[in-house]
């Protein structure tokens, strides 16, 4: 399977898992607890396939930028608009992250 699903299996499991939290109620509530656990286990699993191929810097950082991003993204469809201090940080953010990706031989 291609290094690069495995990382976006990866950034949509911890950004699920992140959702989770403030749900988990500190996890005191069983259910969404399990499943934020879960959600990060299936992220770290998944990140750790995608470092087989892509160097761990570059995962990392693709992983982070994405996962940012689509909190943010998500955060606004709730209602919490971020402010342009906040939208320029993220696209400095994305900017950074493809720098770092296009300039970056893969392990094999």
């Amino acid at each position: 399977m291609n290094s690069y699903l495995y990382l976006a299996i990866a950034i949509i499991s911890e950004v699920i898992a992140t959702t989770l939290l403030p749900i988990t109620m500190g996890f005191t509530r069983i259910l969404p607890s399990l499943a934020c656990g879960i959600g990060y286990a299936s992220a770290f699993y998944f990140l750790s396939l995608a470092t087989t191929n892509i160097p761990t810097a570059v995962a990392y950082a693709i992983w982070c930028g994405a996962g940012i991003v689509l909190i943010a993204l998500i955060g606004a469809m709730q209602g919490n608009m971020p402010n342009l201090d906040t939208i320029f940080g993220m696209v400095l953010i994305i900017i950074g992250v493809s720098l770092i990706n296009m300039n970056t031989p893969s392990l094999h």
